[in-house]
């Protein structure tokens, strides 16, 4: 109950944070931190999910699903805001690792920003039921993410 309470802050946070940004659209740099701070607590959310379907982390189907369903409420904020054009790599060198791609007319960051919605949706249904349930869609989960990152994040900022 506590790591709900703590997400549900953080998401909070996460969203006024961004939502500030919008307001001041030459600071792109607010935003890339928002969407930064976001993708940490998608981390130290996925992480644990990670860790029990490779055995690293015995599996709890409390602990499974208090992460997934985080992973989903996250998925549910509108955060366009923390996407502003301006905010890639090559307008923001050494601050975020965005490609410019993600901006571009023919981008399907959409499709794959869909993807991953869809891999956590499945995954929240699937992490309390068991290891072998959770363990394919948290397989899902890891390649949507993948996806994502080889086409629009540098390796380096």
């Amino acid at each position: 109950m506590m790591r709900m309470k703590l997400v549900a802050v953080t998401a909070a946070a996460v969203t006024l944070f961004a939502a500030a940004g919008a307001g001041h659209a030459d600071n792109l740099e607010d935003a890339v931190k928002a969407r930064q701070s976001y993708y940490q607590v998608v981390k130290f959310n996925a992480g644990p999910l990670f860790a029990m379907m490779k055995g690293s982390m015995d599996y709890d189907a409390e602990t499974a699903q208090t992460h997934a369903n985080n992973l989903k409420t996250l998925t549910e904020l509108k955060n366009g805001a923390m996407w502003p054009k301006g905010s890639s790599k090559s307008d923001l060198p050494g601050k975020t690792r965005a490609l410019p791609a993600i901006w571009e007319a023919d981008s399907k960051i959409g499709e794959k920003g869909a993807a991953f919605r869809n891999a956590v949706a499945e995954l929240a249904d699937a992490a309390g039921q068991g290891k072998d349930a959770m363990a394919e869609k948290a397989r899902a989960l890891g390649a949507a993410c993948s996806a994502c990152h080889k086409d629009y994040r540098a390796k380096e900022f």
